[in-house]
């Protein structure tokens, strides 16, 4: 009787360390997903960033008026100073967006020509099981 219940909980532990990893997981994957992103955005190479960007992003916006409306956001920003993860959260629905697996992350960011922005880049589940970004906004 003892050998089961030690094998009970031993199968509990396992269990549990296999969920804790795969949450750590995919928390790296969508944090990574978010940051290789980033740069390309920050290197200012735009058209990169709409074409390495989630199946829904690129089918709601033309590469073309992506390039146009953050060149010239970014643009106007000056150069990255700093950024740092503020919060991040896994959502399964967005307002506007169909549902599926998504993480918000919000970024403390000071850049060249403003001290103090928040930068929010959302990764969502592509249907190839990939993270890539679907969502991009600054205030």
């Amino acid at each position: 009787m003892k050998v089961c219940a030690s094998i009970a909980t031993l199968a509990v532990f396992i269990v549990a360390a296999s969920q804790t990893s795969d949450a750590d997981t995919s928390e790296a994957a969508t944090q990574s997903a978010a940051l290789t992103w980033l740069r390309l955005a920050d290197a200012g190479d735009y058209a990169q960033s709409w074409a390495t960007g989630a199946e829904y992003f690129r089918k709601s916006i033309a590469q073309s008026q992506w390039v146009s409306s953050v060149s010239h956001v970014r643009g106007s920003l000056g150069a990255l100073k700093s950024r740092r993860v503020s919060s991040a959260r896994f959502a399964r629905s967005l307002p506007g967006a169909p549902d599926g697996e998504y993480v918000v992350i919000q970024f403390a960011r000071s850049f060249e020509n403003k001290a103090a922005a928040t930068e929010t880049v959302t990764p969502m589940k592509d249907p190839d099981g990939r993270w890539r970004v679907s969502g991009y906004y600054i205030r």
